[in-house]
């Protein structure tokens, strides 16, 4: 009974040393992530199917030629240097490479690779697992783009809020504070075309019946807008729309819509040359004389035109009503 016992012992110990193998054959077999074995030589033992998928090759194509098939020929010295840790014993962990696939497309991948060692204990070979991260890879890209176009757009943010704050000016604090609201109020207005474009610019028709809307609310053919559908870059619109702001708020002061039958007509156009021709027109308001000096209004809008977009800006101070051309590039 004692060596019926034994026999029964062992067969059952092997009966589950052969479950366990086949269990994790199968574990490997399954696996999205490609499972290959090497010697020390660099030679391919054994490949799974998710190798298959990932690297295009079949078992039968692979099993006996070296690793280096895989190997970017600019990264052909990372096999030597991965052998030798295993060769010492040391496991290589999440080593993020690039690999090749077999019609020589490449392909961004993170490298465990652990030791193989006999009963004896001996090394014998290595195990790899590679893992696609391509995808991963592309998501850390744009969110880097993201994050710079973020810093780009808060840098152009903050140097046209200083600008308009270094060009604002009035004979009051509460005239110097409505000065600044007033502009940096444009900006907001500006920005949240952005968000509904998910930042790739600004409808230059949406802007400017954004900026009007506070003069013309309660009043019809007080304002018309025309021409073609343009989206402008966030730079050129933020510029634009702080112009457009000394603009209407100019007329409302002295202008066309400072009296009841004013009325405001912006029309614009693409030149020859790409750039954006916008045209301001007054009309009915009180009769217009050219000034004597430049404003602080005129200051600005130079300042932001010809400063910032190296653009052009012309005012005709006709006694109908002031005309104003901005050329910009697009």
């Amino acid at each position: 009974m004692t060596n019926l016992g034994t026999f029964a012992a062992a067969a059952y110990q092997t009966w589950l040393s052969l479950n366990a193998t086949q269990r994790i054959a199968s574990i490997v077999e399954s696996s999205d992530d490609a499972i290959v074995s090497k010697d020390l030589n660099g030679v391919i033992v054994t490949w799974n199917k998710g190798a298959e998928r990932i690297f295009g090759y079949a078992a039968e194509e692979v099993v006996g030629k070296p690793i280096t098939i895989l190997i970017p020929p600019d990264r052909q010295e990372e096999e030597p240097a991965i052998l030798e840790r295993i060769r010492r014993g040391e496991p290589v962990e999440h080593y993020e490479t690039v690999r090749m696939r077999k019609h020589g497309s490449l392909i961004d991948i993170s490298l465990t690779v652990s030791p193989i060692k006999n009963a004896g204990g001996k090394i014998i070979g290595a195990s790899k697992i590679a893992r696609d991260i391509t995808e991963r890879k592309r998501s850390e890209a744009q969110i880097t783009v993201l994050a710079r176009e973020a810093e780009h757009r808060a840098k152009n943010v903050l140097a046209t809020v200083q600008a308009t704050v270094n060009l604002s000016n009035s004979d009051t604090p509460e005239g110097l504070k409505d000065t600044i609201t007033g502009r940096i109020q444009a900006l907001a207005n500006v920005h949240k075309l952005f968000v509904e474009s998910r930042w790739t610019g600004a409808e230059l028709h949406k802007l400017i019946k954004e900026e009007l809307a506070a003069y013309c609310r309660d009043e019809e053919g007080r304002a018309r807008i025309d021409g073609p559908d343009i989206v402008m870059r966030p730079d050129i619109a933020q510029t634009v729309a702080v112009a457009l702001h000394e603009l209407a708020t100019n007329a409302a002061k002295y202008g066309a819509l400072s009296a009841a039958e004013g009325h405001v007509q912006v029309e614009w156009s693409c030149a020859s040359d790409g750039r954006l021709v916008l045209r301001w027109t007054e009309a009915g308001g009180p009769p217009v004389k050219p000034p004597t000096r430049q404003g602080f209004g005129t200051r600005v809008m130079d300042s932001i035109i010809r400063g910032q977009l190296k653009g052009e800006i012309r005012f005709d101070w006709h006694t109908e009503g002031l005309v104003c051309e901005i050329v910009v590039p697009m």
